[in-house]
């Protein structure tokens, strides 16, 4: 099974990048596919709530770290103001400063994955030099003739009893 090693590495190559696709479009919805706020008033909660769910975080995860309920943080998430001692436990469980997450923007999220999808661009373009469908078909086919070989051996087994039987 030496192309086994390969066929892994290509397949995980394939889920990493399916990965990254889904949170650009995750991104993407979140960024465009809001509904228009009602004021021009900015919403900290909003913000806490994006920013939560880029970072791959969970309202209950949150709520744990803070020792509050779940429906606390959904409160907090909806409130256009939270108070500056919450706000600062928020942040400090967010891994970010209390500036950071009132002057967070859409705008700036999609700069900073451009950016960094651009600098490690080489790493992501591995050119395999083999098709791994190529390899499975390969493979599927090598464990039906193995199989075949197989159920010859029993049939002549088989036989070599029924003649010794007689």
């Amino acid at each position: 099974m030496r192309y086994g090693n390969a066929v892994t590495y290509q397949l995980n190559w394939y889920l990493t990048t399916i990965h990254w696709f889904i949170t650009i479009l995750g991104i993407y919805y979140i960024c465009f596919m809001e509904t228009p706020t009602k004021s021009n008033k900015v919403h900290i909660g909003r913000k806490i709530s994006r920013i939560r769910e880029i970072r791959g975080i969970k309202q209950d995860f949150l709520a744990i770290e803070l020792g509050v309920s779940q429906q606390t943080i959904s409160k907090i998430e909806q409130s256009e103001e939270v108070e500056v001692a919450t706000l600062e436990k928020i942040a400090k469980v967010l891994g970010l400063s209390v500036d950071a997450i009132k002057n967070f923007s859409e705008e700036a999220v999609f700069n900073i994955i451009g950016n960094t999808y651009h600098d490690n661009s080489a790493s992501l373009n591995y050119q395999c030099s083999f098709n791994p469908l190529d390899k499975i078909v390969e493979l599927y086919d090598e464990k039906v003739a193995l199989l075949e070989r197989l159920l010859q051996s029993e049939h002549e087994k088989v036989e070599l009893l029924k003649k010794g039987n007689q």
